[in-house]
């Protein structure tokens, strides 16, 4: 039969494998939203090279120049909103980790208890 100590570690493994997860997510977020400002970038160069135009403020400037580098500086924006997120997410893991430590050696303290209640009884009897 599980204890109610066992079913508390069980509870807090269950939040630190999907804070965990949580993180994962978010790392892997973060490097999509890298990789497609990365190639955001470069067409913004090609571009500006095929235009003959870095000058934003130029009449002339491309469209889709534009276009794209408004789209970058959001996916940016995005990128260090999901850090700051990630961040938290990271303080919250190591709290929930310790916790479970912390449940772990009660139970296992427990456990060491019952399984010495039964000798102690029969050198008593």
């Amino acid at each position: 039969m599980k204890t109610s100590r066992e079913n508390l570690v069980r509870l807090k493994q269950f939040n630190v494998n999907h804070k965990r997860k949580r993180v994962s997510q978010l790392d892997a977020m973060i490097a999509e939203f890298e990789r497609m400002a990365e190639e955001l970038d470069a067409q913004i160069i090609a571009e500006e090279t095929k235009a003959g135009i870095t000058d934003q403020s130029h009449f002339a400037y491309p469209t889709f120049a534009k276009a794209a580098r408004l789209r970058r500086d959001n996916l940016r924006i995005s990128q260090a909103e999901l850090i700051q997120q990630r961040e938290q997410a990271l303080a919250e893991l190591k709290a929930l980790e310790e916790d479970l430590r912390k449940a772990e050696a009660l139970e296992m303290r427990d456990r060491g208890n019952r399984n010495a209640e039964p000798s102690s009884r029969a050198a008593a009897g």
